[in-house]
């Protein structure tokens, strides 16, 4: 006779079909951010190269180009595995146009964040911005 724990346990662990099934759905948090933000959720466990060997994350210091941040900004707009795009709120203001041109899509979903020398102003917040236009002040009583 087994025990019924036994049993549980056995139901609960994980086959290797279900861990490729959720292998696959997984998708990617990317970072285009100062060293301080980019090492922080890099710590945090978000960093992964995809097997063209692209990073999902760019930090960006003060020898980085406009142009290199929208190309990295365009390219994690593009790719299949990333679902949520953190910015920090000062980066996203020097490729404003980009971002507020590619609001078509809801995903990957562009999140604009402070950073340890720029604190977070709701006004500079395209997304938020949309949002307000959304609802009028009557929808919020």
């Amino acid at each position: 006779m087994t025990s019924g724990v036994n049993n549980r346990a056995d139901e609960t662990k994980p086959t290797r079909e279900r861990m490729s099934v959720a292998a696959a759905q997984a998708k990617l948090i990317a970072v285009i951010g100062d060293e301080d933000t980019c090492v922080g959720f890099l710590l945090g466990g978000i960093g992964e190269i995809n097997k063209k060997r692209e990073p999902n994350f760019l930090v960006v210091d003060k020898n980085t180009s406009v142009q290199e941040i929208e190309e990295s900004y365009k390219k994690f707009m593009k790719r299949d595995d990333i679902d949520i795009i953190l910015i920090n709120q000062n980066i996203a203001e020097q490729i404003r146009h980009v971002i507020d041109s590619d609001n078509d899509n809801p995903l990957p979903a562009v999140l604009e964040i402070p950073s340890k020398d720029h604190p977070y102003d709701p006004t500079k917040d395209s997304v938020l911005r949309r949002a307000k236009g959304l609802y009028s002040a009557d929808d919020m009583r």
